[in-house]
Parts: structure tokens; C-alpha cells; sequence
């Protein structure tokens, strides 16, 4: 019987990544030929829960690859555990200072720290981070203040309800550290939200979140 440390084990995916990429090699060589509609290989190769995550978001923003994020992750799992929800707010938070890279603006600053945090607590599931959190924007209170605008489409239901409410955490986190307003409710809203959330459940059909 062989053990993940063993030296079996250890040979056996070091011809495994060398196979990998000698397929990549070949890939990239018939990408060079103009034959397909994208010149570059689409799919990064990931060997940590780090790299997958950066890796996925960097489709949407290239500026974060090579940018050193795939290290600071692994700092913080060592100093909070892996999987942990502070290691999703504390890299949110980095990248949204910009501390790895730029942005053209600040939204876009957040929206990218919102998305990799996000990548991370959901196992760098691809659609949940990319079409289910699909755009941060802005919007302005009744006294003129600015408040976030968090966008999700359906395919955020791949990231499960406690991952989908820590991304809201994680959101209203964001917008609290960089001093953005909360959203105020009219009280129409607010009594409309508590029939849905209410009444519905519990004369219509229940567990309808």
C-alpha cells in the first residue's frame, strides 16, 4: 500500500504534470497555426486551490496572473487554515486595495476582490464567481450617497445557500471598509420583502429562501 508521500505516489504525478504539459506544448503549437478562433490556450493549469482560483478570475481581469496572489493565499491559509472564510475576506480585501495590481477604477478593484474571494469559498467552482456574481455597480440613497449594487443571475445557485449568503457578507464587508453607504429601504419595500419572506413561506409553500 502506497501513502501520498510515498515515492510511488510522488513519481507517479511528477509523469503525470509531464505529460500534461507535453499535451499543452503540443496544444500551443496548433493554436500558433491561426486555425482556431483564440490564439492562447483558454485553460490554465491549476495544481492548487490557489492557482485555480486566480486562474479562473484572471479570465475576466489578466492583470492578476503573475501578480503573486496564488502566494499570499497560501500565507493565509497557513496563518487561518484552509478553506477558512477569513482567508476569502482578507484576499478580497488585498486585491481591492490593489496591493497585487491596478484597476482602472476603484469599483472595478472590488469587483475583482469580491470575485476571487468568492472563487475561493466556492472551490473555484467555475460559474458562481463568473455568471452567478455577474456585476457590482452603483447606486445612490435618497440623500445622495453611494451604495453597492450586487448583480446575480442563476447559476449562483451552484454555490450552495451558505456560500451565496457569505458572498453578501462578503460584499457588505467591502462596502463598509471603503465607506460606502448601506441602501436605504422605503418602508413600501420593507413590507413588501417581509410578505415575500413571510406570508409566502408560511401560507403559500415553505423553505422557498
Amino acid at each position: 500500500m502506497t501513502t501520498n508521500n510515498s515515492p510511488v505516489t510522488k513519481k507517479y504525478f511528477e509523469n503525470f504534470d509531464k505529460q500534461v504539459r507535453e499535451f499543452y506544448a503540443v496544444a500551443e503549437e496548433a493554436k500558433k497555426t491561426g486555425l482556431d478562433p483564440s490564439p492562447t490556450i483558454e485553460i490554465p493549469l491549476a495544481r492548487s486551490m490557489a492557482e485555480k482560483v486566480v486562474g479562473l478570475i484572471s479570465s475576466l481581469y489578466p492583470q492578476l496572473t503573475g501578480a503573486n496572489i496564488e502566494k499570499r493565499i497560501i500565507e493565509l491559509e497557513e496563518e487561518w487554515g484552509k478553506m477558512n472564510v477569513a482567508v476569502s475576506f482578507k484576499i478580497a480585501e488585498e486585491i481591492a486595495k490593489q496591493k497585487f495590481c491596478k484597476f482602472g477604477s476603484l469599483l472595478e478593484a472590488i469587483d475583482a476582490g469580491i470575485r476571487i474571494g468568492f472563487a475561493y469559498i466556492t472551490l473555484g467552482v467555475v460559474s458562481s464567481p463568473i455568471e452567478g456574481y455577474t456585476k457590482l455597480g452603483l447606486g445612490k440613497t435618497r440623500d445622495g450617497k453611494e451604495y453597492f449594487k450586487a448583480y446575480f443571475s442563476g447559476p449562483i445557485r451552484s454555490a450552495g445557500t451558505t456560500a451565496s449568503c457569505v458572498v453578501l457578507m462578503l460584499i457588505d464587508y467591502l462596502r463598509e471598509l471603503f465607506g460606502f453607504a448601506k441602501y436605504d429601504p422605503t418602508e413600501e419595500e420593507i413590507k413588501r420583502y417581509y410578505i415575500e419572506n413571510y406570508d409566502y413561506h408560511s401560507r403559500i409553500t415553505n423553505l422557498q429562501y
